[in-house]
């Protein structure tokens, strides 16, 4: 148990680093050419583990039209706006955004899945919302100056809530691996032509240190973190796991002052926990009902 809460937090870190890993490529790197590059080297390491594992679904043509779709609007759209954001979005405030998201999964389940709206999604709902206020105000209530970059972290979070439910969909009827794979694939492929037509310059480093990072981040963050929680994810309870996964931004924040200097600050605390705790009450009593179904099967 000790062991498998030690590999959870681990990708729990990872995670959360990657806010401030983004930020520094950003600098670097133009945001369409980096999520071009980044699902180049994702794709190469899913195609080494599908080697391995030599077992991939046959998918249908309605299938393959959702794996369309989900590579374009949950892998290219979802990673090119999250670099674009970061190009002048704070790192920290980017990780709280984002945290919103099993939240925006509850709603669009109600509408598409027909699951349940509770009273304690629209509390925790109203209590996340309050903690997004505080931290972009920045404490000052009577003065909300809303960065760009912030509208294109909200359209990553609409993207990857959308891709949580089209993904749900397709997990009945093939592996995780099989999707990630092929909408990965659809991915790349579509941001190749959009790193030449929407970035103005095209900006590429020359520094190896960069490359690592860019490469060591994508395997990583999107390879070797899902595996290890998916894996370790069995051997606790589901509950305590999705209250941990709530630290990213948490781990944003020391990371951002570790890797970047910047400072935090009272107000980042405040909405912090406003928002972990809005999540935490939204999404609670359905994952308690989901374990009690399964216990019971």
């Amino acid at each position: 148990m000790l062991k498998a809460y030690t590999w959870l937090t681990f990708c729990v870190v990872v995670w959360g680093s990657n806010f401030v890993f983004g930020k520094i490529l950003v600098h670097d790197f133009s945001p369409t050419l980096l999520t071009s590059l980044r699902l180049f080297f994702i794709v190469l390491f899913l195609i080494g583990l599908a080697s391995y594992k030599k077992h991939l679904n046959h998918l249908n043509k309605r299938d393959m039209l959702t794996i369309f779709s989900l590579g374009v609007i949950g892998v290219f759209i979802n990673q090119w706006s999250f670099f674009v954001g970061l190009q002048t979005a704070d790192p920290t405030t980017s990780a709280l955004i984002l945290a919103t998201a099993p939240i925006l999964t509850g709603f669009l389940a109600a509408i598409f899945l027909k699951e349940k709206l509770t009273i304690r999604m629209l509390m925790g709902t109203a209590l996340a919302i309050t903690g997004i206020y505080l931290v972009v105000t920045k404490g000052n209530l009577s003065s909300l100056n809303i960065d760009k970059g912030l509208i294109w972290i909200v359209v990553t979070m609409i993207t990857f809530a959308i891709m949580i439910i089209m993904t749900r969909g397709l997990s009945k009827r093939a592996d995780p691996l099989t999707i990630t794979l092929y909408s990965n694939v659809v991915g790349f492929i579509v941001s190749i032509p959009f790193a030449f037509l929407l970035d103005n310059p095209l900006r590429i480093s020359n520094n190896m240190s960069d490359w690592a990072l860019l490469i060591g981040t994508a395997v990583v963050v999107h390879g070797l973190a899902t595996l290890v929680w998916n894996h370790n994810i069995r051997h606790v309870d589901a509950s305590k796991a999705s209250i941990l996964s709530n630290l990213e931004p948490f781990v944003a924040m020391i990371m951002g002052l570790i890797l970047l200097y910047k400072p935090i600050t009272d107000i980042e605390i405040l909405g912090s926990l406003f928002i972990v705790g809005g999540v935490i009450l939204s999404t609670y009593q359905r994952r308690k009902r989901h374990n009690r179904t399964v216990s019971s099967k």
